[in-house]
């Protein structure tokens, strides 16, 4: 068996990660009695009258022998939400590898500007902007700053190849009504700061000031916040007939204001029109209007700048921060890397090389029904028994260190931060946690003193007593197993 060392971050504290203790090789590593009281606590939690509406399907097993220690209905079809994210992400790391990276490339044609898009989705990320000391806009500096290097001061056309994606940007099964929400972002194979703008509001001189980020024209704002002088500070941005012409409604009533992110349309065009107007701000000359077109190939271009994401720092955001736009990327990165000419990713293809990913793991068909890469879409489903299996395969893989790295620590960091805080747990869970309406999931692993577990715990039909329940068995594989 493998002795993976823990590295990183968070050493100190999730040092039982990947350890497999010495006496798995001669027995069980788990007494008995303890899975015998740990099936007690968690048949007490599930059958709680605070539980009475959830469906619970559990699988629990040790993560050194792949030995079951509790199941409940793991065989049954459920709805991930972005539980999903740990199949989508562990596919592209099959697929892609761990050295592979997303590749923006600028370039030159004459006096014509190329932008070739390689579906970046941290591209113009604020949060990996700061992670690596860049301010907002930075990429439209340097791009400005090639062109002065290179002395081009006037450009005949702009042409943008987002075409390593193809033109197809919503799931077809996403909720409508939820498209213009952040998590709901189109994919495009140019992406810009999460494929949104972040709408604020605040109140001066009795009036209500709206402002976009980053301001731009390819927004048109149409202000209908009632300005109130009690209550609370809440927008809401609503999308209209006419593209990107956005209603905010709502009410201000003080100077601190209010503000929310918000899907923008055609992401591609977005990030031309933003580096149209950083262009002719800095003095160069530049067309009135913006080309898409497929040139990637073309043996004319001269490259002046190239822009790289690992893959690590995707993984990243896609599971400790459940960024759903990095998990549908990978699904049609994965699509164009496997198709003639790298052109095109697409959800289908996607989905049919995730799906040949799952059943090499021997899950068979029966278990999973893929739609999408983030787990929006309710079409989803998965067992129980399929995310352990993933979990395991990678667990005793040399990917683990990078894997588990990229999982949500709790008490720590990501989407379980704020859970697991006392010293007995924090550090010591880590996983995906899942939420679409009335579907509540959690999959990881636990390091107990005995070894580690791996555990996936989806739930259907819950409130918000169910999450606390979902913690309280991941609580409890801790106390009993330790």
């Amino acid at each position: 068996m493998k002795n993976l060392q823990c590295c990183g971050k968070y050493a100190d504290m999730v040092k039982g990660f990947g350890k497999v203790v010495a006496a798995a090789l001669v027995g069980l590593v788990f007494a008995p009695a303890a899975m015998a009281s740990l099936s007690s606590r968690i048949n007490a939690i599930v059958n709680d009258k605070s539980q009475k509406a959830a469906r619970f399907t559990i699988k629990i097993v040790d993560a050194g022998s792949g030995k079951p220690i509790y199941t409940r209905n793991s065989d049954t079809l459920m709805v991930p939400a972005s539980n999903m994210k740990i199949v989508t992400s562990a596919a592209a790391l099959h697929y892609l590898g761990t050295d592979y990276q997303f590749v923006t490339r600028v370039g030159l044609i004459g006096e014509t500007l190329v932008i070739m898009g390689g579906g970046d989705p941290l591209l113009g990320d604020p949060q990996t902007d700061q992670k690596n000391g860049k301010i907002g806009g930075w990429i439209f500096d340097d791009i400005v700053k090639a062109l002065q290097e290179n002395k081009q001061t006037r450009l005949r056309e702009i042409i943008i190849d987002r075409y390593f994606f193809d033109s197809n940007r919503v799931c077809p099964n996403w909720p409508v009504e939820q498209l213009n929400q952040s998590y709901a972002c189109e994919v495009s194979g140019l992406n810009y700061n999460n494929n949104c703008v972040r709408i604020s509001v605040r109140k001066s001189g009795g009036r209500a000031i709206v402002a976009v980020d980053p301001a731009t024209r390819y927004i048109d704002l149409l202000n209908e916040v009632t300005v109130t002088s009690k209550g609370n500070n809440v927008i809401g941005a609503y999308r209209s007939a006419q593209p990107n012409k956005l209603k905010i409604v709502g009410r201000v009533c003080d100077e601190s204001g209010a503000s929310a992110d918000v899907a923008i349309e055609a992401p591609a065009t977005f990030f031309g029109v933003l580096l149209a107007e950083h262009l002719a701000r800095s003095g160069i000359e530049i067309p009135s209007q913006i080309v898409h077109k497929y040139v990637r190939n073309n043996k004319h271009i001269r490259i002046i700048r190239e822009y790289a994401t690992p893959l690590s720092d995707v993984l990243a955001r896609c599971n400790k921060d459940s960024l759903n736009l990095a998990a549908e990327v990978f699904v049609k990165t994965i699509s164009a890397e496997h198709t003639d000419g790298r052109i095109n990713g697409e959800w289908p293809h996607g989905q049919v090389l995730v799906g040949r990913y799952l059943r090499s793991l021997g899950i068979a068909d029966d278990e999973f029904i893929l739609d999408d890469g983030s787990g929006l879409s309710r079409q989803n489903r998965l067992t129980a028994n399929a995310l352990t299996r993933v979990l395991l395969e990678i667990y005793h893989s040399d990917n683990w260190p990078l894997f588990r790295d990229s999982l949500a620590a709790g008490g720590v960091d990501g989407t379980v931060a704020k859970y697991f805080r006392s010293d007995k747990y924090r550090g010591k869970v880590i996983g995906k946690t899942g939420y679409i309406d009335g579907v509540r999931t959690f999959s990881g692993v636990c390091a107990t003193a005995a070894g580690d577990v791996i555990f996936s715990i989806l739930t259907s039909g819950g409130t918000a007593a169910t999450r606390a329940a979902i913690n309280s068995i991941a609580e409890a594989i801790i106390d009993e197993l330790g």
